[in-house]
Formats: structure tokens, sequence, C-alpha cells
């Protein structure tokens, strides 16, 4: 095998970091800039973390390519992009999503939108869920698309818009059996009527929400797909038209084409990953996300020894023990004698139990291990692969909480071109 300054130090026009620096972490080439009298170092300048989460903004472009080839073209898609676009960079992957067609952004918090908002995106963000009072004068101030969900919130957006001097965008929750958000879909004419009643609202959609769309058993989303298309007859009845009619998520996306309408909105499936193990299949999606780490240590056991807190692992021969500066903290799952990290192509278990900020792997078997090599938490490596899935089987939950639940106290590092092989 090669070197570890060969294969994984990265050049300078693959990447970039969020503190703005050009290279791959690396704990052996520090990056610090020496200012002239007084000299001065900030916390930009500082060497990154040994372990980090990495974006293949190639191949989320790519993902983008492939799903809008696999739609049908008059098919609108809305790239849901909340909790920081699933823990990948909202502002990295809208940037990309945009340039490849999408319509519009769904986020969930004020924050986030106005965050953007300041960084430049001004494309069309579509606010799920429910907005406080106190929030609706920054969401015309900042061209924001609200969700509806009751006539109070409607009228008082409505108020609010006229007195600033705009028509501003709504969408309109049904609750077609999610009963989260939403008006009921046999009781919301009244509120359409109200909102079209009024010069300063624009009716632009009307949304549902499927509870189970990526499950063999499609029984319940067809029941909220037809109770949908009775209230999109009931609005035909009243000769009301909107621009959007959106139910699909990734899974309806993927497994209910008769539920597709003007747009569709996006998440997941955009990083490579599918919602469930039993939906369509798009060859050539993948997985965008990768978690890295760099070997910071060794220790050599007897038979007998123990490693780590409450001595979980007991060494049943002599064994070679690295440690990985990455842990629960981090928001790897917390398991004991579960897992592996990939090194070198092979893999490594996890032995001990997970720290806070070190998890410990068995590298016996793979002697040509060295301080600083790096090992894939999830991700590819070699003709291997830790996906996303594996680490939710060990957290006991599912893919979306295992992609928002990397901390950010691991630098996000994102390639902008494609690796050397």
């Amino acid at each position: 095998m090669t070197s570890d300054t060969e294969t994984n130090t990265m050049s300078q026009d693959m990447v970039e970091t969020q503190t703005e620096t050009t290279t791959a972490p690396d704990a052996m080439t520090p990056s610090v800039t020496t200012i002239d009298e007084p000299s001065v170092q900030t916390v930009s300048d500082m060497p990154h973390r040994p372990a980090w989460v990495e974006i293949d903004l190639v191949r989320l472009g790519r993902n983008f390519q492939i799903i809008n080839r696999d739609k049908p073209p008059g098919v609108q898609f809305l790239s849901v992009a909340k909790d920081d676009a699933y823990g990948h960079g909202a502002y990295q992957v809208l940037n990309i999503a945009l340039a490849e067609g999408a319509a519009a952004v769904a986020l969930s918090t004020l924050e986030e939108a106005v965050r953007l908002r300041e960084r430049g995106i001004r494309a069309p963000i579509l606010l799920l869920g429910q907005r406080q009072e106190s929030e609706l004068p920054w969401c015309i101030a900042h061209d924001l698309t609200c969700c509806v969900n009751d006539s109070h919130t409607a009228m008082k957006l409505a108020r609010l818009a006229a007195a600033a001097g705009k028509r501003v965008p709504v969408h309109l929750k049904i609750n077609t059996g999610m009963n989260r958000y939403g008006v009921g879909w046999n009781e919301a004419l009244p509120l359409v009527e109200e909102i079209c009643s009024t010069k300063s609202l624009l009716l632009e959609g009307v949304m549902s929400h499927f509870a189970q769309s990526d499950e063999t058993d499609k029984t319940f989303a067809r029941l909220q797909l037809e109770r949908f298309n009775r209230f999109l007859r009931d609005l035909t009845g009243r000769r009301i038209s909107v621009k959007y009619r959106h139910l699909c998520n990734s899974g309806g996306f993927l497994d209910v084409p008769q539920a597709h309408f003007d747009m569709v909105r996006l998440g997941i499936i955009t990083f490579g990953v599918y919602p469930s193990s039993v939906c369509r299949r798009i060859p050539g999606i993948e997985a965008v996300m990768s978690v890295k780490a760099r070997i910071a240590a060794f220790q050599k056991l007897q038979p007998g020894d123990h490693v780590g807190y409450g001595m979980r692992y007991t060494a049943p021969s002599p064994r070679r023990i690295a440690v990985l500066p990455v842990g629960y903290g981090d928001g790897f799952p917390r398991v004991r004698n579960l897992g592996f990290a990939l090194i070198h192509g092979c893999r490594a278990p996890i032995v001990g139990g997970v720290a806070m900020d070190a998890t410990t792997v068995d590298i016996t078997e793979i002697p040509q291990a060295q301080v600083w090599d790096e090992a894939v938490l999830m991700g590819r490596q070699g003709n291997d692969e830790i996906s996303v899935h594996d680490l939710a089987r060990l957290k006991n939950t599912v893919s979306y909480d295992v992609l928002t639940g990397w901390r950010q106290r691991l630098p996000r590092v994102y390639l902008k071109s494609p690796q050397a092989p």
C-alpha cells in the first residue's frame, strides 16, 4: 500500500471546508496564516481535527441530474434542505440543487431561511410547519412562502402583507391522515375561499404529506392520495386553480407516480440515500456523505487485557488496537463491541465501548496500518462500504437520524472535483 501522504492528502482544487480552507484535514500538515506585526492566528487558521464529515458535491450534482432524467418532464422538484440539508450543508447543497433546476427550496425554521437569504439564496423558500405570529413579519420582509394551516394565521399574515404593500404566496397544508399539520381534507374549502378573498395573499400551492409511502403496503398511501384528489376536485368545482399541487416526498416520488402532480419534494434521495430497503432504486444514485478519521494512537494488548470504560472488551490473544479520535460526542452510535471502521480497505472491528471522543478498533489483521492513516466510519473505502443504514441499525434508528446527527464540531469538507483513482 502507498503511504499516507500519497493517498490521503487531497489536491487544493478538490475541496473546501466551512472555514474556507482548501485541503482535507491532515494532522501532519498544519495550515496557519502568519500576518506581519503583530502576528495573529485565528480559529480558522487552526489545524483541523483528524476527524471530519466529507461531502462529495460532484456526486450530489450527478444525483440531481439522474433524478431529473428519471422524473416526468412536466414535474418540478423542490429541494428539501431542512436541518442544514440533512447535515450536508444547506448553502452548498442549494447552490447545486438550484443550478440543476430546483423550482424552490423547503426549510423548517425561520432562522435557516434568513441565514440563507443573507448568504445570497434568492430562490423561492417554502417554510414547512407552523409559524408563530412573531415570525410572520420576518417572513414577509425576507420574501418567504409560508405553509398555512388555519384561518387565524392566514388572516394575520394577510393583514401584515397588506400593511407592507405586498401580495405574498402561501401554500395550504391539507391533512389527509398524517395528523400532524394541516386542515382536514374534507373541511378545507372555507379556508381556501377566505385566502382567495384577500388581495394580499396568493394561494400558490396546496399540499399534503404521506405518512407511509416507502413501504411495500401502499394501502394508506392510496387512501391519502384519494382524499387529496377529492379536495382537488372540490377546488376545480369552485373554479379555483393553483400553480403547485404537491404530495410526494422521496418515497412517494419513487413509488407513487400517480401522486407526482405538479411538483415533488425531494430530500434524502438527492443525497444518495433511499428512504427504505424496499422502495424503487434509480441506477447511478450514490451516497454523498462520508465520515472519516485518522488513526491517532496504537495499543498492544496481551491476553486478558481490557479496553475502555467498564472493561467491556477482553483480549483473547495478543491484539493490536487503533484509537480513532471520534466518538458519540460527534454523533457516532454509542455501541460496545459492535460495528466496524474501514482501514486500508479492510474491516476493523470496534472493540470496547465507544467513548465521547474516541473509538477503539482491532487492527491485528491489518499490520500495514500506521498512525494518521485514514479510517472510514461511514462511506466507501476500497471495495467495501459502511452505509448510513448500517449505522442506523447500530443506533436502532433510521437513516435520517444518522445523517442529521453528526455534530458541527466535525469539520465539513466539500469535494468539488472527482477524486484521483
